[in-house]
């Protein structure tokens, strides 16, 4: 495992002007990079929402089951590809800050075609949702309604890991606003979709699933021709090449535990509702608990955002041999997800009451809403925190690292704390959030102590023999 140097920090810049205008530079670029980003990540998170809500205009047995379905495929596939795809970030970045821009096209190719052959498994896997759910005692009815949702919407999965390879082929290049207007696009034309294939096609729940795939398709169709026709891709995309075929190997090595690292945070948050479902009263926890996962779901679009435009910037920087601008994006973006944890945390506390009544007229789960805000805008906190710190590990290639963080954060902290205080200490669902938050904290506290004692230099230098492997392969 490659270990970040530990060694002393590079200084930041003094309070000099010429400090005072680099760190303002800093600022503005990561803010013009994250603004569209969370845009768009907004965008792309609303498409799925807006099936769920079509279908649920069908009944309250296919709104489960589409719902069931959606939290399976998130936890099956959109994960793992998501998570494959962010070794992009590292890959791509680099090989910009160092202008090897062919390589940047061909970092891209290789991760498209590594993410369409991981789908074929995970494509079975769907087909068989029906029998994994009621094979784990859920409801029959529900299970076999999942399955079929789910079944209609493998052609989605073909089209999310590509998706997700074109966003950080131009996301690392700082091409961000084509990213949010092709989201913008896709939403629109994704309601009506929606509305022609749920109701006036007669298709139900799988007009639903059929809608996710065509427009995910028509977003990847809208990027693949922009960066065709392009002239700001023209460096980085200059055709298919067969140089995506060689030396796949080396991509996998840190695709897999760019995957592991994100699949840790997002099966771990999952969990939560499986647990919830174990307490006293589960119709009121499991409801509570989606409420609060929804919540924090929409807000976490915020960091994630800050968070790309961090990896992106530190690893342009380090791939160009610039170890003090490395380090300066560094700190600006720990200052920024800092800044914009704690401006969301009070909005949430501001506006207590008026998640609960957003989601349910039921006083009982409003009320217990309204208990579980100052524990969400706490989690929050923290969650927004390790966005950005993750980020930050992906630009500068310490996926593995970050991997073995996860695991001892949230599988040795985290869900062993949730339920420590959710059943033998009898907290509920808050006790499920506090043992979360544990994990957090823990995460956070080893990014931060990581990142502090690292050797900006030897990153830098590290980053430069990553590019020229690459290029000679």
């Amino acid at each position: 495992m490659e270990k970040p140097s530990m060694e002393a920090p590079l200084v930041i810049p003094s309070t000099t002007e010429e400090g005072v205008g680099e760190v303002l530079a800093e600022l503005k670029r990561q803010l013009w990079l994250a603004g569209p980003l969370m845009t768009a990540n907004l965008l792309q998170y609303i498409i799925e929402v807006i099936s769920v809500m079509f279908v649920g205009h069908l009944g309250e047995l296919a709104l489960a089951g589409a719902s069931m379905a959606t939290s399976f495929a998130g936890v099956t596939g959109f994960s793992v590809l998501m998570g494959l795809g962010s070794a992009l970030d590292t890959l791509c970045g680099q090989s910009f800050g160092a202008k090897q821009y062919n390589m940047v096209g061909i970092h891209m190719q290789r991760a498209v075609l590594v993410v369409t052959l991981i789908s074929i498994p995970i494509a079975i896997i769907w087909a068989y949702t029906a029998q994994i759910l009621m094979a784990c005692e859920q409801d029959p009815g529900v299970s076999a309604e999942a399955g079929f949702y789910a079944r209609w919407m493998i052609p989605t999965l073909f089209a999310y890991g590509p998706l997700q390879c074109y966003i950080k082929f131009l996301q690392t290049q700082n091409i961000v606003f084509p990213i949010m207007l092709s989201s913008g696009v896709t939403t629109l034309l994704h309601i009506l979709i929606c509305w022609i294939l749920v109701f006036k096609s007669g298709l139900g729940s799988k007009g639903a699933a059929l809608a996710n795939a065509l427009s995910y398709w028509f977003n990847v169709f809208m990027l693949a021709l922009y960066v065709r026709l392009s002239p700001a891709c023209k460096k980085t995309w200059t055709g298919l090449s067969s140089e995506a075929f060689h030396d796949i190997f080396s991509f996998i090595k840190l695709a897999v535990p760019s995957a592991v690292m994100v699949c840790f945070i997002f099966w771990s948050f999952q969990f939560l509702v499986l647990l919830s479902g174990l307490l006293p009263n589960p119709m009121l926890e499991t409801s509570v608990m989606s409420i609060s996962l929804n919540i924090s779901s929409l807000l976490f679009m915020i960091p994630f955002g800050l968070g790309a435009s961090a990896s992106t910037r530190v690893s342009n920087e380090l791939g160009a041999g610039r170890p003090r601008a490395a380090y300066l994006a560094v700190c600006i973006a720990v200052f920024m997800a800092i800044t914009q944890s704690l401006i969301v945390g009070l909005i949430i506390l501001l506006s207590r009451k008026f998640w609960g009544y957003a989601y349910s007229n039921e006083e009982e789960v409003v009320n217990y809403v309204d208990i579980m805000m100052p524990i969400l805008a706490i989690a929050n906190l923290l969650d927004g925190i390790q966005c950005v710190l993750s980020g930050i590990a992906r630009g500068c290639g310490w996926q593995k690292i970050g991997a073995y963080i996860n695991l001892g954060a949230y599988y040795l902290v985290g869900t062993p704390s949730s339920v420590l205080l959710a059943f033998v200490f009898h907290f509920g669902g808050k006790g499920l959030w506090v043992g979360l938050i544990c994990g957090l904290f823990v995460q956070a506290l080893l990014l931060v102590t990581i990142i502090l004692c690292t050797n900006w230099e030897k990153e830098a230098r590290k980053a430069k023999d990553r590019v020229q492997n690459a290029c000679v392969l």
